[in-house]
This record gives C-alpha cells, sequence and structure tokens, in this order.
C-alpha cells in the first residue's frame, strides 16, 4: 500500500459541454517512430503528452534523429546510428516491440531495457516473427526484457500471429518495410489497423484480406500529420457521463476507426446514448466527434472481436457495469493479465474495494451491476487505466482515495484536472 494518495470527488451534478483530449498514444508513438525512419524533416502536430510516448522520443534521439518541438529531422532509417547504450523504453511496451522490428533492419545489436512494469511484460512473442525476416532476437530468460536486437540485411517472409496483436503486426511490418522483397502478415481478427491504415495511401502495402496485410519494402517519405485525439482517453470522459444522470457531453477530433470504438460499441450495447460523427481523415484514420448522453443502462456479454477491440478499456467498462442492472461478463481477454498489471485482478479488487460484485475468470471478469457504487479506496497496482477508472468512479460514487495516483501520467498528465473541470466549468 502506498502513502502517495489523491481523494477525487465528490461530484456535483451532471458532466456538460464540448470538450477535447490529448492526442491518441498509439498514433503519437507511429508518428514519431515513421517520422524518425523518413528521410527528411516530417512536421507532427498534437502529439500525446503522456510519459510513455516521451519514452519513443528519447529512444528515437539516442539514435542520431533530431526531434525539436513537433518537428522530426531525420537521416533517415539508413542514418540511424548504434546506440551508446542500453535504450530505456521506461514503462512502454508499445516504444519497446515497435522499435524492436524498425531496428531488426540496422546493421548494428540494440538492447532495449524498462522499468520494473514494463520488465515484467511478455517480450518472448516477438522473436519469432522478427526471426522469420533475418534477425536475432533475444530476451531474458523468463521471456522478458532486456530484449536485444542484432539486425542487419532482411528477406521477404510470411508471417501468421496467433494474436490480435497490432504491436506484433507493427513490428513485423517495420522490419519488413526494410527486407529485400515483399512480406505478408497475418493475425487473429480485432486488431488495431493503424499502420496498414497509414502505410496502405503510401504504396507501402495493402490489406489483401480482412487481416492479411502485403506489405512493400520501400522507404518512408516525410509528412506532415495532426494526430486525432485519444479515444481511449476520452473513453474516461464518455464513461463518467454514461454513468452520471442527466449528463450530455461530446467530444471532438478522435480517432475513429473500427478498432478503436469496441468501447462505444458496448456503451451503446448497455443502453447509453451515443452519436458519432466522421468529420475527415488524418492519413487514412477517420476522425470524428462522439456525443454520449446518460440512460439507464444493462448489463451485456463482451467477448471475441469485441473484446479485443475494447481491450484497454475493459476495467473502465467494469466500473460501468457496476452501474448497470443485470451481469456483464467479459470473456476471451487472457492479454488483460500481461497488462501494466495483472489487469483482470486488479479491475476486480477495483470494484470490490468500492462496495461492488465482482468474479475472476481465467481470461475474464464478471461484474454484477447493483446501480452503483460506494466511496472507498483503490490500489492502482501501479497502473494507469486502474488510477483513472477509480477516478471516474467517484464522479458518481462519492469520494475515491486513489493509491499511486500519478501513474496516470503515463497516459495523460493532467487527467484529474480534466476530469475535474468538466464540473467546475
Amino acid at each position: 500500500m502506498t502513502n502517495n494518495t489523491r481523494t477525487v470527488g465528490p461530484f456535483p451534478g451532471p458532466a456538460r459541454g464540448l470538450v477535447s483530449v490529448p492526442g491518441d498514444k498509439s498514433l503519437s508513438h507511429r508518428a514519431l517512430i515513421f517520422a524518425a525512419m523518413a528521410e527528411g524533416e516530417s512536421h507532427l502536430e498534437g502529439l500525446g503528452p503522456g510519459e510513455d510516448i516521451e519514452s519513443t522520443r528519447q529512444v528515437l534521439q539516442a539514435l542520431g534523429v533530431d526531434i525539436t518541438n513537433d518537428v522530426v529531422s531525420s537521416p533517415g532509417i539508413g542514418g540511424w546510428t548504434a546506440p551508446l547504450d542500453d535504450l530505456d523504453c521506461g514503462n512502454s511496451g508499445t516504444t519497446l516491440r515497435l522499435l524492436a522490428g524498425a531496428l531488426a533492419g540496422r546493421p548494428f545489436t540494440s538492447t532495449m531495457v524498462g522499468d520494473h512494469s514494463l520488465s515484467r511484460r511478455p517480450m518472448r512473442r516477438l522473436v519469432g516473427p522478427l526471426e522469420i525476416l533475418g534477425a536475432r532476437v533475444s530476451t531474458s530468460p523468463g521471456g522478458t526484457a532486456p530484449v536485444t536486437v542484432v539486425g542487419g540485411g532482411l528477406r521477404g517472409a510470411d508471417v501468421a500471429i496467433a494474436m490480435a496483436s497490432a504491436q506484433l503486426r507493427t513490428a513485423f511490418t517495420l522490419a519488413a518495410l526494410q527486407g529485400d522483397r515483399p512480406s505478408r502478415v497475418d493475425s487473429a481478427p480485432g486488431f488495431r489497423d493503424h499502420t496498414e491504415r497509414f502505410l496502405g495511401p503510401l504504396g507501402l502495402g495493402e490489406m489483401e484480406t480482412a487481416t492479411r496485410f502485403r506489405v512493400e519494402p520501400g522507404a518512408i517519405p516525410p509528412f506532415r500529420y495532426h494526430v486525432p485525439g485519444d479515444p481511449s482517453s476520452a473513453a474516461f470522459l464518455f464513461a463518467a457521463a454514461a454513468i452520471t444522470p442527466g449528463s450530455d457531453l461530446t467530444v471532438q477530433r478522435i480517432a475513429l476507426s473500427p478498432g478503436r470504438v469496441g468501447f462505444l460499441d458496448v456503451l451503446e450495447a448497455m443502453g447509453a446514448t451515443v452519436d458519432r460523427s466522421i468529420t475527415g481523415d488524418e492519413m487514412g484514420e477517420p476522425v470524428g466527434d462522439v456525443r454520449v448522453r446518460h440512460a439507464p443502462l444493462t448489463g451485456c456479454r463482451i467477448q471475441g472481436k469485441l473484446a479485443a477491440a475494447a481491450l484497454d478499456e475493459l476495467p473502465l467498462l467494469a466500473v460501468v457495469a457496476a452501474f448497470a442492472s443485470g451481469v456483464t461478463g467479459v470473456a476471451d481477454a487472457a492479454e488483460l493479465r500481461a497488462k501494466e498489471s495483472d489487469r483482470i485482478a486488479s479491475t476486480v479488487a477495483m470494484i470490490r474495494s468500492l462496495g461492488g460484485t465482482a468474479e475472476e475468470a481465467a481470461a475474464g471478469f464478471t461484474i454484477t451491476g447493483t446501480g452503483g457504487l460506494s466511496q472507498g479506496r483503490v490500489e492502482t497496482d501501479h497502473d494507469h487505466r486502474i488510477a483513472m477508472s477509480a477516478a471516474v468512479a467517484a464522479t458518481a460514487a462519492g469520494p475515491v482515495e486513489i493509491g499511486d495516483p500519478d501513474v496516470a501520467a503515463v497516459s495523460w498528465p493532467t487527467f484529474y484536472a480534466d476530469l475535474e473541470s468538466l464540473w467546475s466549468s
């Protein structure tokens, strides 16, 4: 139990307004890495502010890429220099996995390390897809970081990944761009397709089926990009609106590709009023506004592709489910156990700490909704999504004391102030 705590709530009345959220984390990582692989100057606007994005920025700088404010000036991936020390990825699994792919084609050895949390997460799954292309990749004996990549000339190859992992698909793709012939990556459905959407219009790949992507070796050109708002961040605000009677909240200009709207699909299935409006496109990524209004909620089943599409938001949906009537069951989500915490265990503990009814399963959990939660204390297990979900519970449950609240800075440094502003503005 940590001595560093924060009490969130109580909140007076409903949440109303038109707001924005920080730049999407997944797209910010990719924008920085793609710009660093391109030869020339790329201009990026609206990058996410979290510590994970800073980890990607710092690793790229250690490889010889100049990043000043939102301008990336790079010699191209062929001009990346061998790092003088281990590459510190902090808490960011995305940084480590994606850059392992990019580094697989570089003629030097790189070792990537991370903090205590990152060093517990599975990395052996990177080895097979990258070694098929000709790289040499090793992990710790336990299959975790440090991860060492011995790069060099790569061949083209086809790979099938058992899980719906956008990070593994992207790692393979960034390596395959440096191969000697086209490659293909296939996987289970339900992955986020940001990389495929970005590279397709550049002639560097195309979707051959709903899940199989053909990678054409080649150089990414420099580009301009305005990162859309993060729907996973917006989800916390939408959840607060969904569980607080009288709420009516619109978040503008967020990423709305099908792989990112699983949370909204579940909210609709539970009875919340959700209106989506596509207003534009950013490098293949649909962008738009979403309005969520409170309505009576009922439990539902979250499994298969829907569970994959809403994976990061499942702890938050547990909070929403506790305010619904009936049972909400989550299945096919075993990957939650390999996140910043064991999110199945930490989610169940959070709900129970606030007076709710929750049960663990091997690959999910069950929440029996009783119309609400009560005040209490939540231990975050150093997981930003547990901390932020507990804060959302406080918007309708009364004051919640959060242990180790500062972990929210991993993805949204000003989260608590921004959440509270919905009631103070």
